[in-house]
């Protein structure tokens, strides 16, 4: 079983053709609603790669709940611990131009309601060989309790480092496995920037310093990682890319399912970024998110 703990929210997406500048209007094309929030994003990932999936987080009593939830119901992730809370359901407001790149603001809303103890009750509730699976877009006591409470327990941990706030260096230190994009990986390194050359060597030198393992997304090239003393390159799929909105979840779904499905480390790496390759194919978050079987069709 993978219990994820973290973020829903409904996701409004607009497209245009290129973003805009600081104050700045551009004239979008396209708008459409979809379910999000990255905590819902990687228990959807993980159970279309076959996982049983938990998800604990919380939703308001507004009409974007039931929407926020509708794919999760669907496929059959256990909502048993997903609260609904008098805040309004958390929103991402999401900006996509022509070339598949985005920003997006996120208003937390009900997320921020989720609390340390349940956290520690869902984290109790778990047994030995869970995966237990957090993000940032909950509150930063949140994540540090379930990860306290899970090492105490003994139950593996994979903290993706996303979006990047403050507290994310010490959170990093609870989890077994961290998985950071370029830019969040740089934070935890100490570097300002990372040449591509260096990557081995900086995973290294982290690595020896905690035995944890670092992951490194880097786009259409695939990631990097290190895992008991072992550096793994693997690459993705060149595709046409539409939008990469949902593509970070997706990798971290499927990771933590090649991991609980006991996969060697480097096919899970593999997988994933195949995975992460195919969402970049189709517009928003969940809708992107492929199913195994298409996964499957790629070796890995």
């Amino acid at each position: 079983m993978i219990t994820v703990i973290g973020s829903i929210n409904i996701d409004l997406v607009a497209k245009a053709q290129r973003l805009p500048r600081p104050g700045e209007t551009v004239a979008g094309r396209d708008f459409t609603t979809n379910a999000g929030g990255k905590g819902a994003n990687q228990a959807l990932a993980a159970r279309r790669a076959g996982a049983d999936v938990k998800l604990v987080g919380a939703v308001g009593k507004d009409a974007f709940a039931d929407a926020a939830l509708v794919s999760l119901i669907e496929e059959n992730v256990c909502l048993s611990d997903v609260k609904r809370v008098d805040e309004a359901t958390g929103t991402a407001l999401i900006s996509v131009c022509d070339d598949g790149e985005n920003s997006i603001i996120i208003i937390p809303g009900a997320n921020g309601a989720l609390t340390i103890a349940d956290a520690e009750e869902a984290v109790a509730a778990m047994e030995s060989g869970d995966i237990l699976m957090l993000q940032l877009e909950v509150p930063a006591d949140v994540v540090e309790g379930a990860l306290k409470v899970a090492r105490s327990k003994q139950i593996r941990t994979v903290l993706n480092i996303a979006p990047l706030v403050p507290s994310a260096p010490e959170l990093a230190l609870l989890a077994d496995i961290v998985v950071a994009n370029e830019t969040e990986f740089h934070l935890l390194a100490g570097e300002s920037k990372v040449l591509p050359g260096e990557y081995e060597q900086i995973l290294r030198r982290t690595h020896r310093r905690s035995q944890q393992t670092f992951i490194v997304t880097l786009g259409k090239d695939g990631a990097i990682a290190i895992d008991k003393g072992n550096v793994y390159r693997v690459s993705g799929l060149t595709v046409t890319v539409i939008d990469t909105v949902g593509a970070g979840d997706t990798f971290c779904g499927y990771l933590a399912a090649g991991l609980a499905a006991s996969l060697p480390f480097p096919q899970a790496l593999r997988r994933a970024a195949v995975a992460g390759s195919l969402a970049c194919m189709k517009p928003g978050a969940q809708p992107a998110i492929p199913f195994l079987l298409e996964v499957q069709r790629y070796p890995f």
